[in-house]
């Protein structure tokens, strides 16, 4: 049975019964005219062809090394046999009995001649020399130990022997005889030879049977689980691999069919994953985790795809309503009951919008607690802000269950038509952004129609941004400095920084002052107050140092925004200014508002007592406009409340405010706090405050803000007492 790759129009090829019957010459017939080339060349064929060749011919050269010395010897005993004869044949019987030579010297001559004896030595039985003859022996016989001595030349060309009785026929003769072995040697260095053509011819002939027979069942089908491997991984989803003509049963058909089925399935596996992972990608690109909801991106391509459709002349949507949806003070849902809580409204409200309302509007999650919706108004004949009123209408009709708990939720919203307000799909959406943080300017919980005076707002507001950097950048900020007083003593003490602003610009003037209630919110909506208040109090410290040096010891008074003090590292940098400017940090007093102590109360404490460790004068500013605990209040390492100036203004026309700061001057009295009460602008502003025992004072009634050089003037023309003020 055909086995398939599911779903691929790519497959195993079957293999036909015809072809099963003698599969594997068949194959081999075919395999071998294109791949057995590649055998021989195949790196793991030469190492098995080296390995085996070596193997044949160690084993015979051990072999021939064992037969050698004993086909040597056989050549060399031939030799002495053939001497032997060759003697036997020729001695004289008769001269045993005279004690000479049996070989006459006629005799010796030929057997020197005619055979392979060069030379010889004849001794008794007594070891007497009876004759020499020929080329003289190495070998002497001197008693019974030297009979079974033999002798070859160095050059292998001569061998000597002995001859004794019994190889004599009986006679009682010692003969040393020198052979001529150069034939002998020749036999053995033939023998070599022979055996070495033989163990070569051995060796090639098994090596290449053993080759052809590992190719046929071994390194053919690696090849080939190779080149299925290789097209499997070119191609892993779709592998085009070559059904296997190798029997299953057996060790490497088994493991080419178990290669085969893995890579099916891998392909299918991958398939799978590819499939699943796509759909998550996609579902990660264009929907929020949390809610299921479309997120921005979707959410534009959706309003796009209506934009488009509108712009067609074969479809119903003539105009569509944006409306964004921002969560009112979200962030203490999540501070205050956690971000489990926080995830399940957001859930909730996503859920209750997308069953409100028509199949046909987009509900998208676009921000942390923000939200869009895109609505077609064509069929309902109903305006952008009606759709808006009736998702307010959705989110706050009822209160949202959360682990048993109920939670009223309002919302911001901010409306836009299409075409009305714009016709690009992101300018649509970006303005019904706009009309939102409108919304939420205005006070929250209330819904705002995008108008073209919001757009030229925020761009009023972008641009004073980016002047505002480029002041920061070329020095077009400065300060003026306006004096603090004790009450009791008349004396200057002290001086607060003001941040001035002069813009330059082409006109007449040359430029103008930009008010603080202007830009200060800014910079602290951007983040940019940041560097700005390290900027101010550089410059206030190098100031104040100046007027140190020049003997006026008096105290600057530095604002330090919510921003700055919750997100820089304030301690470590009014640490750096003090060592950098050389002040003293009883002369520095920092002044931070209520309401940014209270963002994080642990670490508020945490800063202020670094802080006071420095040395450094800390205040609360405008004390009595926020929200303070009085259970922290005692824990924070205050030295003075600075009562606001809205307080002290009214103070003589208005009852409520005079009782506030008379409560503020008592606290701080019961609390070993000093009190500075700024806003003081006439006589009896200052008469009501020393009547109540106020600390120190600072306001137009004294000096408004000034420059440094005019602050100094008017420390030096000073007399000390409160009444200069009313000549001045």
């Amino acid at each position: 049975m055909e086995r398939t790759f599911e779903g691929d129009a790519t497959s195993v090829p079957e293999v036909s019964e015809k072809n099963k019957s003698g599969r594997l010459f068949s194959w081999s017939l075919a395999w071998n005219e294109n791949d057995s080339p590649r055998i021989w060349r195949s790196r793991l064929s030469w190492r098995i062809v080296m390995a085996v060749f070596l193997t044949i011919m160690t084993v015979q050269a051990s072999v021939l090394a064992l037969t050698l010395k004993n086909y040597r010897a056989e050549q060399l005993f031939e030799l002495k046999s053939h001497a032997t004869s060759v003697l036997s044949s020729v001695m004289d019987h008769r001269a045993a009995s005279k004690l000479e030579s049996p070989v006459s010297v006629q005799q010796q001559q030929r057997i020197f001649a005619l055979t392979p004896i060069r030379g010889m030595t004849v001794y008794s039985t007594e070891y007497n020399l009876l004759s020499m003859s020929g080329e003289s022996v190495a070998l002497d016989i001197l008693n019974d130990k030297d009979i079974n001595q033999t002798y070859i030349s160095d050059d292998r060309l001569h061998y000597e022997a002995i001859l004794r009785p019994s190889d004599l026929g009986g006679l009682p003769y010692y003969v040393v005889v020198r052979l001529d072995s150069g034939r002998a040697l020749d036999k053995v260095t033939e023998y070599v030879q022979r055996s070495i053509v033989i163990m070569f011819l051995l060796s090639a002939f098994v090596t290449t049977i053993l080759m052809i027979a590992l190719g046929k069942w071994l390194l053919e089908p690696i090849i080939f689980l190779r080149d299925n491997l290789s097209m499997a991984i070119a191609n892993p989803e779709s592998p085009n691999i070559i059904r296997s003509p190798y029997d299953s049963k057996d060790e490497i058909g088994s493991a080419i069919a178990a290669s085969e089925e893995l890579i099916k399935q891998n392909a299918k596996n991958l398939r799978q994953v590819k499939s699943a992972a796509q759909s998550q990608i996609h579902k990660l690109a264009y929907y929020d985790v949390l809610t299921n909801l479309p997120n921005r991106i979707f959410f534009i391509q959706k309003l796009s795809d209506y934009v488009r459709q509108a712009n067609t002349n074969n479809t119903n949507i003539e105009r569509l309503a944006v409306v964004a949806v921002d969560l009112d003070n979200f962030k203490d849902v999540n501070d205050s009951m956690g971000h489990n809580v926080g995830d399940a409204i957001l859930g909730a409200v996503g859920r209750r919008l997308k069953s409100s309302l028509p199949e046909s509007a987009v509900v998208a999650r676009t921000g942390e607690d923000e939200f869009a919706i895109t609505y077609i108004l064509n069929n309902d004949m109903i305006t952008a802000k009606e759709v808006g009123e009736k998702v307010r209408s959705i989110i706050s009709h009822e209160p949202f269950r959360v682990f048993n708990e109920s939670f009223q939720v309002r919302a911001s919203i901010g409306v836009s038509t299409f075409p009305d307000d714009a016709l690009d799909p992101d300018q649509v959406l970006k303005n019904a952004d706009i009309a939102l943080n409108r919304a939420k300017e205005d006070g929250r919980d209330c819904i705002r129609e995008y108008l073209e005076d919001f757009d030229k707002a925020v761009q009023a507001r972008f641009q004073m941004l980016r002047d505002l950097r480029n002041a920061l950048e070329h020095n077009e900020l400065s300060l003026n400095y306006q004096p603090q007083l004790d009450l009791k003593t008349g004396a200057i003490i002290g001086a607060e920084a003001l941040l001035r602003w002069f813009k330059p610009d082409n006109s007449k003037e040359g430029g103008k002052f930009i008010s603080p209630a202007e830009f200060i919110p800014i910079a602290e909506q951007s983040g940019l107050i940041v560097p700005i208040g390290e900027w101010v109090m550089e410059k206030a410290c190098e100031e104040a140092k100046r007027w140190h040096d020049a003997g006026h010891p008096i105290r600057i008074a530095v604002n330090v925004s919510g921003e700055q003090f919750q997100q820089s590292d304030l301690v470590a940098f009014t640490k750096s200014v003090l060592e950098k400017t050389g002040i003293d940090p009883r002369f520095l007093e920092l002044e931070v508002t209520e309401s940014a102590f209270m963002e994080d109360i642990q670490q508020t404490i945490k800063t202020l007592k670094e802080l006071h460790a420095l040395g450094v004068e800390l205040a609360i500013d405008d004390f009595g406009t926020g929200y303070s605990s009085l259970s922290y209040l005692r824990q924070f390492p205050i030295d003075r409340l600075k009562i606001d100036q809205s307080f002290i203004r009214n103070a003589l026309n208005n009852t409520d405010d005079a009782a506030i700061a008379k409560t503020i001057i008592a606290l701080g009295r019961s609390l070993n706090l000093k009190i500075i009460a700024e806003g003081v602008e006439t006589v009896e502003h200052e008469q009501f405050l020393i009547s109540e025992g106020c600390d120190e004072v600072q306001g137009y009634r004294y000096s408004r803000p000034v420059p440094a050089p005019k602050f100094v003037q008017l420390i030096d023309r000073y007399t000390g007492d409160l009444a200069f003020f009313s000549q001045v």
